[in-house]
């Protein structure tokens, strides 16, 4: 892995093609989204909600992880605005945008209707997208790669109820954030970037993913679950991790350009940023 370039070491500035205005609809491509966690009090979906409200996109992309069945197992929470959020999703599909969801572990009871279309959704393990630029994007959740990184099913859990732990300190620094007049900024995020064996993991799922997608012939893959959002190219391989709802709020678009997009929620100005790009044309580039 030592010939990838990471296009997503620190932010960047707004790009013009990416500002969302209030009074016009953001048309694209495509759209990928993972990681929401409905049902989870750590969702941010009023933040989504209103990102969804400002674009257009031609294909949606739920990548996994968007009903957080394991949360709603142990605590019954559903407020107005995650009904709102799934509401809205369904309404996209409805008016004809193209939209594809692939379960992931939190919401894995899905994957038992692999290859069904359920009225206006298409449900798959994996998928494949095709750039405007004629290159093919593999999709997948992430977790069938947990063993390879020495993640199993009662580790998993078990990081899980640590990770409730560290998004319980997330939401009340938010709080005191907000009373202040800061924006939200994830603490999750910052620990886990100084910690040595979170970023271990995080090396080891990039490369185990990057492995199967190169096995699989494929020019990329998109993939979320590790709540980690990353725009790499290696050698022509694009990795792209969209990231999370619960403690990022990041996503991934392809404009009508063909250019892939890492973007941010900024909860002060209301509208994405772009953190990374990536064009096809041979080099990346990075937001100016």
């Amino acid at each position: 892995m030592k010939d990838s370039k990471s296009l997503v070491n620190k932010p960047s500035t707004f790009h013009p093609s990416s500002r969302r205005a209030a009074e016009s609809v953001i048309k694209l491509n495509a759209l990928w989204l993972s990681d929401i966690h409905l049902g989870s009090i750590d969702c941010k979906a009023e933040y989504l909600l209103h990102f969804l409200n400002s674009v257009q996109p031609k294909v949606l992309y739920l990548v996994g992880d968007i009903v957080d069945i394991w949360a709603l197992k142990r605590r019954v929470f559903w407020p107005k605005s995650h009904n709102q959020l799934l509401q809205k999703l369904l309404q996209m599909a409805q008016s004809g945008i193209k939209l594809v969801y692939l379960p992931g572990n939190h919401d894995e009871l899905f994957k038992d209707y692999h290859q069904l279309q359920l009225a206006d959704v298409i449900i798959s393990k994996e998928y494949r997208h095709q750039t405007l630029s004629g290159k093919t994007l593999l999709m997948l959740h992430g977790d069938q790669f947990d063993s390879e990184v020495c993640i199993g099913r009662i580790t998993a859990r078990l990081g899980d109820h640590l990770y409730d732990v560290l998004m319980f300190l997330n939401r009340q620094l938010h709080k005191v954030r907000r009373r202040l007049g800061y924006p939200y900024w994830s603490l999750a995020g910052f620990i886990k970037q100084r910690v040595g064996k979170a970023q271990q993991a995080i090396n080891s799922f990039r490369e185990a993913v990057v492995r199967y997608g190169r096995k699989q012939k494929v020019d990329g893959i998109i993939c979320g679950h590790i709540h980690q959002p990353e725009l790499t190219e290696m050698s022509g391989f694009v990795y792209a991790n969209d990231g999370d709802w619960v403690e990022n709020c990041t996503l991934l678009t392809e404009t009508l350009e063909g250019e892939l997009q890492l973007e941010r929620w900024n909860e002060q100005l209301g509208r994405t940023e772009v953190l990374k790009r990536f064009a096809w044309q041979g080099q990346e580039q990075q937001a100016a």
